[in-house]
């Protein structure tokens, strides 16, 4: 299984169509945002033409209505490896959601499902309040976590609430995952951080010119709840924003353009402390 990794998506893109053409491989996507067929432009997801080059699997499979967690698209992703490698291709995954990659090949904890009432009266709480609160529960995980960090936080303390153990303890019982079962060959696409925020810059600029503004009106259009990873993604509140005339457009871009070199910047930091054999390439 080839698995090609980085902070943009054109170089992965580029880079994996040449090997599958080469190879006869079958493309799949590890990326969190291009699972919803809501968001092709903004989202930067192959273009049909590409799709149409080599087989290409779990892009824009989802409706942006239902929020895809990592375990439903690791169950997807097994699934898809297992066809390419029934039909003699060769699997080849493109996509840097650390999440998405790193439950499929170091699999998942056994967590029971959280009970309700404990989830919903977690859910109300800052993460200041369930910092404060996971010291004295968890105080393993709350060590670990940065007290600004509301979503693990709030899920370690709902899941210690629930099942009466840490959530550190179920990681260490994680199932399902891939690794010691394929061989993983792992390259990393890695730029120079003036280049790759460049990058960043430059893809904005293009998303706009391909009408990430329509596709954003048509998603707003759906009155989706705002709490759905969809509504979330990179791009949409801002330009969302712009579109209900509470900001410019150029703000917009350029709050758009600092969201996605933040997170170039976090998808490049976690990467690069990954231990699966990782060949480092500039593209």
């Amino acid at each position: 299984m080839a698995l090609i990794a980085g902070a943009t998506a054109s170089g992965k893109s580029a880079i994996a169509l040449d090997i599958a053409e080469r190879e006869g491989g079958i493309i799949i996507n590890a990326d969190a945002s291009q699972v919803y067929r809501d968001l092709r432009v903004l989202t930067a997801r192959p273009s049909a033409h590409d799709e149409a080059r080599s087989p290409h699997r779990l892009f824009g499979y989802r409706d942006g209505a239902e929020a895809c967690s990592a375990a439903a698209w690791a169950a997807d992703a097994r699934r898809a490896i297992a066809e390419a490698h029934d039909a003699g291709r060769l699997p080849i995954l493109v996509g840097g959601t650390g999440l998405y990659l790193r439950t499929l090949i170091e699999g998942i904890a056994p967590v029971p499902e959280i009970d309700p009432a404990i989830r919903s009266h977690v859910r109300t709480l800052s993460a200041a309040e369930g910092h404060v609160l996971l010291q004295k529960e968890d105080p393993s995980s709350a060590s670990r976590l940065h007290p600004n960090d509301t979503s693990r936080i709030l899920r370690a303390l709902e899941v210690v609430r629930s099942t009466g153990r840490p959530i550190g303890e179920w990681r260490q019982e994680k199932t399902g995952g891939l690794s010691g079962t394929v061989t993983i060959d792992a390259w990393l696409i890695d730029r120079p951080v003036a280049e790759l925020y460049a990058r960043c810059d430059a893809r904005v600029a293009d998303m706009v010119a391909a009408g990430a503004l329509d596709e954003v009106a048509a998603l707003v259009a759906r009155k989706l709840d705002p709490a759905l990873p969809v509504m979330r993604a990179i791009g949409v509140r801002p330009f969302a924003a712009h579109l209900a005339g509470e900001i410019t457009i150029d703000l917009a871009i350029d709050q758009v353009r600092q969201e996605t070199r933040n997170y170039a910047k976090r998808q490049r930091t976690w990467l690069r402390h990954q231990h699966v054999g990782v060949k480092f390439m500039a593209a």
